[in-house]
């Protein structure tokens, strides 16, 4: 099973609309996905039709806390597609979970009480927009990070927290963890900005020293194009695939998908899942 953490610690870029629509298109594939939804916004849980907040249901704020095990949260939302939903109970975990010994590891060990490994080929958890304490149980749980991105100068600023964020929590918690792919994400194709921070950004991974968790961090070909198609789906609890298969926002996650699944198979084993 590949387990994949969606991050950014800027809100708008694009970051959970790339978390389920990639879920949804592996899903259409053949792979068996599962959504994490870390955000107590609940954007992921929302997007594939699950309003945790009005049906009363469990949620990964049970999991944490320890009341409930992941297996008994997850919700089939299409064939091949699951997600463990979010809502704002999720908000107060940081504070709930200060005294609580290896908080940052809750996810992780959660999962190898799970039988995932076998049930899934991707896991793949859609971060908050922050750092803090969900964002790196996601990361000590992950052995790879894609991180979407639009292509703006402020944006190369913020990766180097990302990365620094990345090379703390595999010098402290997981050493398996890699920056595996960057999504540029609302591109305007055909502007000279975007272009120009493309190679910027390929010409910094290349001088990257090999022992980074970035190294070799692959630049996604495929290139999510500004869709008004995508900001709408969300509010009809549907993937782009079911909302407008059809659109610039389907066909660019299709490729991004077929992108992801024909990556280095050497991802797709996940050491800190085989205890379980």
């Amino acid at each position: 099973m590949r387990t994949i953490a969606v991050m950014n610690q800027k809100g708008g870029v694009g970051k959970t609309t790339t978390s389920v629509n990639v879920a949804a298109a592996l899903a259409r594939q053949g792979r068996r996905v599962c959504v994490v939804d870390l955000d107590p916004q609940g954007h992921a849980s929302i997007h594939l039709g699950i309003d945790a907040w009005d049906d009363g249901g469990p949620t990964v704020y049970d999991v944490l806390t320890g009341s409930q095990p992941l297996d008994e949260t997850r919700r089939e939302v299409g064939p091949n597609l699951c997600v463990v939903p979010s809502n704002l109970n999720l908000a107060g975990a940081e504070m709930e979970l200060a005294d609580v010994p290896n908080r940052e590891l809750l996810l992780r060990e959660a999962l190898q009480q799970t039988k995932f490994a076998d049930d899934f080929d991707f896991l793949i958890m859609d971060c908050p927009p922050s750092l803090g304490v969900l964002t790196v149980n996601a990361l000590s749980a992950a052995r790879e990070v894609f991180i979407p991105l639009q292509p703006h100068f402020f944006a190369l600023q913020g990766l180097s927290k990302l990365f620094e964020t990345t090379a703390l929590v595999t010098r402290r918690l997981n050493r398996e963890l890699r920056v595996s792919g960057i999504v540029l994400c609302l591109y305007e194709t055909g502007t000279r900005l975007a272009a120009d921070v493309s190679e910027d950004l390929m010409a910094f991974l290349e001088a990257s020293d090999a022992d980074v968790p970035w190294a070799g961090a692959k630049v996604f070909e495929t290139r999510v194009r500004r869709n008004i198609k995508l900001a709408e789906a969300p509010s009809f609890g549907q993937s782009i695939f079911d909302y407008d298969p059809s659109c610039a926002g389907a066909k660019d996650y299709a490729a991004l998908a077929e992108e992801v699944a024909a990556m280095q198979a050497a991802t797709a084993a996940t050491p800190l899942l085989r205890a379980a």
